[in-house]
């Protein structure tokens, strides 16, 4: 009879603790291409009311992918986790990785995502809840060879290939892919961001073999980005049809430049705005109408009580 009320309580404890530990995938797209970086956020909130130690052994986080369709996804090596760090109670940590070097998802169709959190100390695991996302073909609109420089020897011959797929049925999205010449390795595949349909991307590769495209994203808007040979964009701007509509023009050294529209000003170039300038109170004391509407610092005592944050790790 104890033995059976110690293993109650056991059990008891055990759906206590994994209760108050949760466990939640994020996912900043529902879509992706074949080879295109999957980036997930694994967000654990400990409400436990002691500290968890996690991140020391490599299996501490672990990740399931399962094919709707029936056909086996081919796990290629662990997600690589490791690093500790310690959850305060009340406290939330996200962890951020690629699933994409790890799991073989080349082929179009519905995947089920688990992430499982092992904390040794308590001897549990929490699971999070089922997420899906789908893996879409895109249409090839463009494609062009170049090289990459290799000291001693001829240039690594690759490829950049841009492509358009209807993102949730209802968006086009514009992709860029890097691949060798005979397209059977993939370096790098990446969304750019939408584009409408009845526009076509411009599209040039500069002396230095960097990929420059112009495409129009909305009624009057147009995203130029500059995308490196291994496929990271280098530079991005977004332009405005204003007068003459933004094209690529290559100068004779074999440069590429935006010609027509207007350049947007990012954040940072914005001129600063110079700060307002305190009124003067009159010598006589009585309240101008400006400076009667001046609001009036209040005391400490008086101002609301903050609120506590709830801090947060980001291991």
């Amino acid at each position: 009879m104890k033995t059976f009320l110690v293993l109650v309580l056991a059990v008891l404890g055990f759906f206590r603790a994994s209760a108050q530990v949760s466990v939640e995938l994020l996912l900043d797209q529902e879509q992706f291409l074949p080879s295109e970086s999957i980036p997930v956020g694994v967000k654990i909130t400990n409400r436990s009311g002691q500290p968890v130690h996690l991140g020391a052994e490599p299996t501490w986080l672990t990740f399931s992918v399962e094919s709707s369709d029936g056909f086996v996804v081919v796990k290629k090596s662990e997600v690589p986790v490791l690093g500790e760090f310690d959850l305060e109670s009340s406290q939330l940590g996200i962890k951020r990785v690629d699933l994409q070097p790890y799991f073989s998802m080349t082929k179009s169709g519905r995947y089920k995502l688990v992430a499982t959190v092992r904390i040794k100390d308590w001897s549990i695991t929490v699971s999070s809840a089922p997420t899906f996302f789908d893996v879409i073909n895109g249409a090839a609109i463009w494609t062009q060879d170049f090289g990459v420089p290799v000291a001693g020897g001829p240039p690594e011959m690759r490829k950049f290939t841009l492509q358009q797929a209807n993102y949730l049925r209802s968006q086009l999205r514009l992709y860029v892919m890097v691949t060798d010449a005979s397209e059977t390795h993939v370096f790098r595949a990446a969304a750019l961001g939408p584009m409408v349909s009845f526009g076509r991307p411009e599209a040039q590769v500069d002396r230095t073999s960097q990929l420059h495209v112009l495409w129009q994203a909305g009624g009057q808007n147009f995203s130029y980005f500059i995308i490196n040979p291994d496929g990271l964009v280098a530079s991005r701007e977004t332009y405005d049809y204003f007068n003459t509509r933004p094209r690529l023009s290559v100068t004779q050294d074999g440069n590429v430049t935006v010609v027509g529209g207007v350049r947007r000003l990012k954040p940072a170039e914005a001129p600063a705005v110079p700060a307002p300038v305190a009124p003067v109170a009159p010598a006589s004391g009585m309240q101008t109408p400006e400076s009667a509407t001046q609001i009036s610092a209040q005391p400490a005592a008086d101002l609301p009580a903050p609120q506590p944050s709830v801090p947060a790790t980001n291991p």
